[in-house]
């Protein structure tokens, strides 16, 4: 018998335009909704093109100085679908930077996943836990669907668990340790910044762009955004679906 093709889509492998998936990390007072701004500036045609979904207790505000961005605060109960709706209104506005400040309140906030699936557990599913991820794990899934397909720039905020520890010289300093959401978000994202509280200094801990990923820890300017922007537009024009199902 001849062998079959399933598709017919066999190609070379060509780099395609993509919208951006980009991470910030660090502790409180790090800098992360200061320096997404920042890169969301270098990547939008004007600064009205840009959302900030805040969970953060209006800190998106503190910033307006660099321009006309929007705000849509998003307050408890921090459940997936609250955080898809928002996705959703921002891409029915028009937007074309989308910043999520934090998704850290969509797994371990009020109302967010662990909460959700200690309810379920202690109630469908009479005190199985682990049971109950079978529901939950799906609608966190959903929520991570919405941003990796978005039409916009996404860019997403995690809040790190702080530590305080001794240096050599001393002095007493905070440093960030396990990021507050799922294991393997990372995963998702075309790049992942990690932002140190003392300098605001950022480095890259994942960086599909190769452009950072060996660079010397640096401050996030609105030129980081412009950079990035060149390079999701430098690849070829992304082929229509129909075109990749025949």
């Amino acid at each position: 018998m001849e062998p079959t093709t399933t598709t017919g889509a066999l190609r070379r492998a060509a780099r395609q335009q993509a919208k951006l998936r980009i991470g910030v990390s660090g502790p409180s007072g790090s800098g992360k909704t200061y320096s997404q701004l920042l890169i969301a500036k270098g990547l939008a045609t004007s600064m009205d093109k840009v959302a900030v979904i805040d969970t953060e207790n209006g800190s998106a505000d503190l910033y307006s100085h660099l321009g006309d961005y929007n705000v849509l605060p998003l307050q408890a109960p921090y459940s997936p679908e609250r955080y898809i709706s928002a996705i959703r209104e921002c891409e029915l506005a028009g937007m074309e930077v989308i910043i999520v400040d934090s998704i850290s309140h969509e797994w371990d906030g009020k109302g967010g996943c662990l909460e959700i699936n200690e309810k379920l557990g202690q109630t469908k599913f009479k005190g199985n836990n682990w049971a109950a991820w079978s529901e939950t794990t799906p609608r966190h899934q959903k929520f991570i669907d919405a941003l990796v397909s978005s039409p916009c720039h996404i860019l997403t905020s995690v809040r790190s668990k702080t530590d305080t520890i001794q240096t050599e010289d001393k002095k007493i300093k905070k440093v960030g340790l396990k990021e507050i959401q799922r294991e393997g978000f990372e995963y998702e994202l075309t790049l992942n910044f990690t932002i140190d509280r003392e300098g605001h200094y950022a480095v890259a801990s994942k960086d599909r762009t190769e452009m950072f990923i060996h660079a010397d820890p640096f401050v996030i300017t609105e030129e980081t955004g412009k950079r990035l922007l060149a390079w999701a537009n430098s690849g070829v024009a992304p082929l229509p679906v129909k075109d990749l199902a025949t």
